[in-house]
């Protein structure tokens, strides 16, 4: 993707399916010999291709909104809540349901979500906006 991106190969990038596989964990930026901040470079290639309608595939566009509600509902991501709702909606209801009882045995998820204090300031950060894109 950076040597696209150094090549100008704006359309063959934006309609990667590479850059919605980014989970931003920092890795790559941490690594990088030339001090890039990838993790950045990905998401505002995200970002750009969604807003150009290049390439958002329904499900990532499906798992984008459900992400942001869980977050505007409870400051954080409540994953027993959105993974279900996302697989039901994306219409794959079954998708990695053979990975929950080990997840769960683990303690990874939480049963009942959990809010974080301030949650209530981020649901407003989300009404700023709204009401700044009308």
């Amino acid at each position: 993707i950076m040597r696209l991106v150094q090549l100008g190969q704006k359309e063959t990038v934006l309609t990667s399916h590479s850059i919605w596989l980014c989970a931003t964990c920092q890795a790559c930026t941490t690594r990088c010999p030339n001090n890039l901040d990838v993790a950045k470079i990905m998401e505002t290639l995200r970002i750009m291709s969604r807003q150009e309608n290049r390439g958002c595939q329904k499900d990532i566009d499906l798992f984008y909104h459900e992400f942001l509600k869980s977050v505007r509902a409870f400051g954080r991501i409540f994953e027993m809540g959105l993974l279900p709702i996302f697989t039901l909606k994306a219409k794959r209801p079954f998708t990695d349901i053979g990975l929950a009882p080990q997840v769960i045995k683990k303690g990874k998820l939480g049963a009942f979500p959990h809010r974080i204090k301030g949650h209530q300031q981020i649901a407003r950060i989300f009404e700023r906006f709204e009401l700044d894109r009308q």
